[in-house]
């Protein structure tokens, strides 16, 4: 069962510095002698320093040594759920065959295993099973097992008396290592000045190293020319040390003595193994020991075919279907795993109708919003490295920028860009694409954990081409879904399939996301969106007139681009109201207009200055001029004599 291995971790793509070369020493002496050194070897370090990385490495380099052992990689989660079904289903026993069984067993993510009792006396018959048959196990945590809350004694002793090595950090030459290959696997011409910068990054982490060059390679792809050391440093904040002097020696690279140790051993196997008859009971033993029915293999040897080497290669065909097959089956419901189906390469067309009835009875995953499209994004030097990124993960989804994680404040524009790369990805035939918000993800776990459908839940999103989630950092304290996301996130990177995520957060500031998932997010591409600008702005605001058929006047958009806005939608809902208002006015909508709606109407203009007199009437004047020294009342002579005289 090596079908879990990525085909990229191995030992030949590690690259060995002072904090890791004990550790791939070990791991080496036991890929080439399973179960004889080192038995178990306990690997532990921070999360992204190359625990996984070893470890497939391990069985990668096994299998090549002897293609017939049965190699499992399996994390403890896959581990607790794989014996949990078995118990359920009364198959306990034979789940316990499964892994004490075979050849070599990857066991990962360790550390989960604090606390559970149960499952830590089931590991523990687990490992004295193996070491009494002589088969290897290879474990990973991140701590060591002293330091493993509630952890079995027993178990500590069983891990120290094999071999517990730690991965260190890299060193600066380690990371320029790492940097110089990965820039090669891409096809990225960097300067050496441009990798040092990267490497004097405090960065300790792998795959945060990958994410810084990945932000390096995005931003050289939307400027001119390549990019120089000390624009490095001001893309990172000036965390990129000084450059190393122009005399200071390169890191030579290791001679790979390892490879051709394993190319010797090849040729001895194959000068060994001669004639069909040997060929067919060596292809006997490999698929028998990893669980496969060969009546058809036995069928060869009782009579001579006309060409045993078709016979053969027909087989091997057929059983590498069954495992595309299983796999694909596993996905939608785990626990379809170890079906008689898939183990019978003769029942091959009974194993692809059980597939596609997993297909019917699933619910497709929510899709991106239709409304937004990645071609209405409007471009501007905020978003340019951003939108650069999603036209590459368009182009090449899984290759280039892996996950693609948007980061940005409210309103730069993430929600819209992650549904228009959806949209994108959802035009590939036989797509099927994921995309929705946290809180929505969090809902859904929740609802199937009440109504007892967690597994059909995990099928309906593994199945997924693209995984694309919004506002990411909304998961922060939710462990059970941070939990589901992590093994679905590894699942989806070990098949390419594309993941895009977005925060309004910075990642290393968000307090309840676990180490383990923010490093994976953080070993793509982290692309930033900037508020919009007046230019973008001034953008938005002629392509949504234009759009409502109002060309707009050049003094009209500028005029509500220079209008404060925190976020496109600001901007959307403003050029909304001035349309709305003059539809229902009918009038035109022009800058008069706007400044009306949007400053209120001019004040009415001042009256005419006043002009101060005695108060007597001018004749033609048309008034009075002094109210204080007006006259109300003016009596009659005659009344005003008799008054006087009483």
């Amino acid at each position: 069962m090596s079908g879990r291995l990525h085909p990229q971790f191995r030992f030949e793509t590690f690259v060995v510095g002072a904090g890791n070369r004990l550790a791939a020493t070990a791991a080496r002496a036991v890929a080439e002698s399973p179960g004889a050194a080192y038995n178990p070897l306990f690997v532990y370090s921070a999360p992204g320093l190359g625990k996984t990385h070893l470890l497939m490495a391990v069985g990668h380099a096994a299998l090549a040594v002897n293609p017939g052992l049965a190699v499992e990689y399996v994390t403890l989660d896959e581990f607790v759920e794989a014996y949990h079904v078995a118990v359920a289903a009364g198959q306990g026993d034979a789940v316990r065959r499964r892994y004490a069984e075979t050849g070599l067993l990857l066991l990962d993510d360790v550390q989960f295993l604090s606390a559970r009792r149960e499952l830590q006396a089931e590991l523990l018959r687990v490992v004295d099973a193996m070491q009494t048959g002589g088969r290897q196990i290879v474990l990973a945590s991140d701590r060591p097992p002293a330091e493993m809350e509630a952890l079995d004694e027993r178990l500590v002793r069983r891990f120290a008396g094999g071999l517990v090595i730690d991965v260190g950090a890299p060193d600066f030459e380690t990371r320029l290592a790492i940097l110089r290959r990965k820039a090669e696997a891409r096809g990225a011409e960097l300067p050496p000045a441009v990798l040092e910068a990267i490497a004097r990054l405090p960065i300790d982490n792998v795959r945060e190293l990958a994410g810084a060059l990945n932000r390096v390679i995005a931003q050289q792809a939307v400027v001119d020319g390549p990019l120089d050391a000390a624009q490095v440093r001001a893309l990172f904040g000036a965390e990129a040390g000084p450059d190393l002097p122009p005399d200071e020696p390169r890191p030579a690279p290791a001679a790979d003595e390892f490879g051709d140790f394993l190319s010797e051993v090849s040729a001895t196997l194959t000068r060994q193994v001669e004639g069909w008859r040997a060929r067919v009971a060596e292809a006997m033993l490999r698929w028998e020991g990893e669980g496969y029915r060969v009546r058809r293999l036995e069928a060869l040897l009782e009579g001579e075919p006309e060409d045993p080497a078709e016979a053969l290669r027909r087989f091997e065909a057929d059983v590498e279907v069954l495992r595309a097959t299983e796999a694909e089956a596993v996905g939608l419901d785990p626990a379809s795993a170890g079906d008689a189906t898939f183990r019978d390469p003769d029942r091959l067309d009974e194993a692809r109708a059980a597939v596609e009835r997993l297909r019917q009875g699933l619910v497709a995953p929510p899709g991106p919003s239709p409304h937004w499209r990645l071609e209405d994004v409007v471009a501007a030097e905020g978003n340019e490295v951003a939108l650069h990124a999603a036209a590459a993960v368009v182009a090449e989804p899984g290759r280039r920028y892996n996950p693609l994680v948007l980061a940005g404040p409210t309103g730069a524009g993430k929600t819209h860009l992650l549904h228009g790369i959806g949209n994108a990805l959802a035009e590939a035939p036989g797509a099927v694409v994921a995309c929705l918000s946290a809180h929505d993800l969090v809902t859904e776990l929740v609802d199937a954990l009440e109504q007892g459908r967690v597994t059909a839940w995990q099928a309906r999103y593994r199945r997924a081409t693209a995984l694309l989630l919004d506002d990411v950092h909304l998961l922060a304290g939710k462990d059970r879904t941070q939990e589901e996301l992590f093994h679905l996130f590894n699942l989806l990177l070990e098949q390419d399939r594309q993941m895009v995520f977005s925060t309004a957060e910075p990642l290393a500031g968000v307090e309840g996301l676990e180490p383990r998932l923010r490093t994976r997010l953080e070993g793509g591409l982290v692309a930033e969106l900037q508020p919009p600008d007046r230019e973008l702005r001034r953008r938005v605001i002629e392509r949504l007139l234009a759009a409502r058929g109002h060309p707009p006047a050049p003094e009209l958009a500028a005029y509500l681009a220079g209008r404060p806005a925190d976020s496109v939608r600001a901007v959307q809902g403003v050029v909304q109201r001035l349309l709305n208002a003059a539809e229902v006015q009918q009038r035109p909508l022009d800058l008069g207009l706007a400044r009306e709606l949007l400053e209120g109407p001019p004040p009415p203009p001042p009256p005419p200055p006043a002009v101060r007199s005695s108060g007597v009437i001018r004749p033609g004047t048309g008034g009075l001029r002094s109210p204080e020294k007006m006259v109300w009342e003016w009596p009659e002579p005659a009344e005003l004599a008799i008054e006087e005289y009483r």
